[in-house]
């Protein structure tokens, strides 16, 4: 959202939340789960149309899964937050030309995948039914993609992962979640009120969902690639997932940003799968 739109809804929540505080975080909720873009574009389809395209249905939703396909290990690629499975082109370009057998899907309300709202819980057990139909080996997932995939590892522990690859992934849900209240200004009966929505929906208060816990209970090998100059998700986070994590290597770049769409980061990946 533009400055003026962001101050404009969050000012207008804020007011209708000493009428409604309940109606009133409702609103906003949704609004933190709704993407404003990530769907494919045109530009974008001649790449995706090189894969396999399967539909794997998930409740009411139909999630969009690609297949690259090759003889080496599977590897199963989750995107961020107002993406799609278009931003790995030059990753799965890469992975191709070494025969690996190659997956990615369209979160939730996001690519070709249809529904209209998104969060990482519900990624995550999209993840888990790619991953029962797919059996990857390896998972790579990029910020909201990461998170959501250490999420299904910590619930599910599947013994055909091998390796999970986390770039700017965040640590906290409540990290998240404060970020957001405070770019839309949200005064305190909107924050308490979002934090007895998440205790009602997830029967967890917004605390739990912590990667940093999460990753005490993983033993899948585990690399985590963060940029110093995140402007998304704060480097710290990486640093709490790595030091409570027990087989994490943590490697730092700087220059790189949130997106990490780099041959350098490609590398990283590269070097960690083939060890």
């Amino acid at each position: 959202m533009k400055n003026a739109i962001v101050k404009l809804v969050g000012n207008t929540l804020n007011t209708v939340s000493y009428i409604s505080p309940k109606y009133a975080s409702i609103k906003a909720l949704d609004l933190f789960a709704t993407p404003r873009k990530g769907k494919v574009t045109p530009q974008q389809i001649p790449f995706l149309e090189t894969a396999k395209t399967t539909i794997i249905n998930y409740n009411n939703l139909k999630i969009t899964t690609y297949n690259w396909s090759g003889k080496k290990e599977t590897i199963l690629l989750a995107h961020g937050w107002e993406s799609n499975s278009s931003r790995w082109e030059k990753l799965i370009k890469t992975l191709q030309k070494l025969d690996y057998n190659i997956v990615s899907l369209d979160a939730p309300a996001h690519g070709n995948s249809t529904g209209k709202q998104f969060n990482a819980i519900l990624y995550s057990e999209c993840i888990h039914l790619v991953s029962e139909h797919y059996k990857p080996e390896i998972i790579i997932g990029h910020s909201v993609g990461g998170m959501a995939s250490a999420f299904f590892q910590y619930k599910y522990q599947v013994n055909h992962l091998n390796k999970l690859i986390l770039l700017g992934a965040p640590s906290e849900f409540t990290g998240v979640f404060k970020r957001y209240m405070e770019m839309m200004s949200y005064n305190k009966r909107i924050e308490n009120g979002l934090n007895k929505l998440i205790l009602e929906r997830f029967n967890q208060k917004p605390s739990y969902f912590s990667l940093a816990e999460f990753i005490k209970t993983i033993d899948t090998q585990t690399l985590v690639i963060h940029d110093t100059e995140d402007e998304v998700i704060p480097y710290s986070d990486a640093k709490s997932i790595a030091d409570n994590g027990k087989n994490i290597k943590l490697i730092t770049t700087t220059g790189f940003g949130h997106g990490l769409r780099k041959k350098p980061v490609n590398e990283h990946i590269l070097n960690f799968i083939t060890s």
